[in-house]
């Protein structure tokens, strides 16, 4: 006769995502001259690129990021909600908050290169607990997020999955494929 084996889920790393369309107008209006500046910012390093590669390659794999945006007061309702959902999350997760105060260390819009190839490579925020992204102009065609395994331990000994395309224990990687008005948030030492 066999036992049966309990299932114990520990170590579950959460992914929290809503949709707020009714914010992405305003903050286009409000963000796209905060990328028009980065853009503008970029040009030296395009036509750099264009020497070195003798052809022209406009700004293809490129990011445009915004400076800080930190307390403007044209964010203040979205960064409320943001500093109260990463609170409630956290509260959710466990964490006694009542000795510690929440507070941003990044905010910034971006954007992604015109012709194509934009990208970020895999990366965590330190100093932070959670992360996350509002998208304002997406499509079936712009990039996404990409969520990697976070425990080293089980990417050194990753075996074939039977199906790539089903998300199971083993799945390495998982993406979101987002419409304008998603919002995500993750802990910050997720890599995105």
């Amino acid at each position: 006769m066999k036992e049966e084996i309990k299932l114990n889920l520990y170590f579950n790393t959460p992914i929290y995502s809503t949709y707020i369309p009714e914010w992405v107008d305003d903050m286009n209006k409000i963000c796209d001259k905060y990328i028009k500046d980065a853009k503008k910012n970029n040009l030296k390093i395009i036509k750099e690129q264009e020497k070195k590669f003798c052809k022209k390659i406009g700004d293809h794999g490129m990011s445009y990021h915004s400076e800080s945006l930190i307390d403007l007061p044209k964010f203040e309702e979205i960064q409320k909600y943001i500093g109260e959902t990463s609170w409630d999350i956290l509260n959710n997760m466990g964490y006694d908050l009542s000795n510690y105060e929440l507070f941003f260390t990044d905010f910034w819009v971006q954007e992604f290169a015109e012709k194509g190839g934009g990208h970020h490579e895999g990366h965590v925020h330190h100093d932070s607990h959670i992360s996350g992204f509002y998208f304002l102009k997406c499509s079936d065609k712009t990039s996404f997020p990409v969520f990697h395994e976070p425990r080293l331990g089980k990417l050194i000994t990753q075996l074939p999955l039977k199906n790539e395309k089903e998300i199971t224990f083993g799945t390495e990687k998982v993406s979101y494929k987002p419409k304008p008005g998603t919002i995500i948030f993750f802990p910050s030492f997720l890599k995105h």
